[in-house]
């Protein structure tokens, strides 16, 4: 544990679900802001996600169904989905089944930028290796994609 919690009577009487989201949430917080001056100027965290979003999933989603994944609402994901075509990192076409709906999808272009920000991303967090172990980071990864399919099933 960090000198910063060790003894900490407060910590170590919260439940260990509480101390494990209070982990998370710290360790989400200090990595977005790393990334954030990574990605910059080219994409802010936000359009990041979007193009993280498409490699994981691939294929075309509707604005709705982006906003739902993202958790934001429809007029945040059309900003961000904007500015990504403005930068010809995604193409947006009208839904042939619904006329009012969009469609968006990653374009080579789109997929080149998330490599980019990955091979940035990842420079940064090398020396993390000397931190954790392959071992570790793998047992970590795990369960943290465990809790994810958990959150993402119950929300």
């Amino acid at each position: 544990m960090p000198a910063a919690c060790k003894n900490d009577p407060v910590v170590e009487q919260d439940p260990l679900l509480f101390q494990l989201m209070t982990e998370v949430g710290i360790v989400a917080q200090l990595s977005q802001n790393r990334a954030a001056a990574l990605l910059a100027p080219d994409l802010n965290m936000s359009q990041f996600i979007v193009l993280n979003h498409f490699v994981r999933v691939g294929g075309e989603s509707s604005l709705t169904q982006l906003a739902r994944a993202m958790e934001v609402t429809k007029g945040a994901m059309t900003n961000t989905v904007s500015r990504l075509e403005h930068k010809g990192y995604v193409a947006i076409r009208p839904d042939p089944q619904d006329g009012r709906s969009k469609l968006v999808r990653l374009t080579p272009a789109g997929r080149a930028a998330r490599g980019r920000a990955v091979a940035r991303l990842g420079e940064s967090l090398a020396p993390l290796a000397a931190a954790l172990s392959d071992q570790e980071l793998t047992a970590v990864l795990q369960s943290l994609r465990t809790a994810r399919i958990w959150f993402d099933r119950t929300r």
